[in-house]
């Protein structure tokens, strides 16, 4: 008898094929370190409630720029559009110089490094930290919101170890 998959024990393994198969949009967050500017691409980012305001993120504990915004109070969470496929692997190379010139940015009034094309920044105050395993779930609440709401731009998507455009052909409206 051959056990199926779908009733396996779950392993770290099957639970990347199972999150690999599942499609998640882009953003780049960025902070104010004591170093300066940080920022990384993620793809867990997912609204929690609407009023007031308030999203939340994973990022894994072992990355330097993560342990910077783990321990910012504030900072900025940008939805990418398809045509910024090269910020958001920017943000996710390791030892990468994401603040030196490549990407338009200028520091907010607070100290936050904004990415000038992003279609919406949302700019948070960091609610609650909860670690879970090799990671820290950060739950946030949104105080501004920049942005000309994408102009008309496709989403860039992640599904299976690569970046997707989301295109117009919905299966419902």
């Amino acid at each position: 008898m051959t056990t199926s998959t779908r009733h396996a024990i779950p392993t770290a393994e099957l639970f990347k094929d199972a999150f690999r198969a599942h499609p998640a949009g882009i953003a780049v967050i960025t902070a104010q370190g004591v170093d300066g500017p940080v920022g990384l691409t993620a793809s867990s980012v997912s609204s929690v409630s609407a009023e007031p305001p308030v999203l939340a993120f994973s990022v894994s504990t072992a990355s330097s720029s993560a342990a910077a915004l783990i321990a910012a109070d504030t900072l900025v969470v940008h939805l990418l559009s398809a045509d910024q496929v090269g910020i958001a692997q920017l943000f996710s190379t390791r030892g990468a110089d994401r603040f030196g010139g490549a990407v338009g940015w200028r520091p907010l009034p607070s100290g936050e490094p904004l990415l000038t094309e992003a279609p919406w920044a949302l700019r948070c105050r960091i609610l609650h930290r909860l670690p879970v395993g090799g990671s820290m779930i950060l739950a946030a609440e949104v105080v501004a919101i920049e942005g000309d709401g994408g102009a008309g731009g496709a989403p860039l998507i992640y599904h299976n170890r690569s970046y997707h455009r989301l295109d117009n052909h919905s299966l419902l409206h």
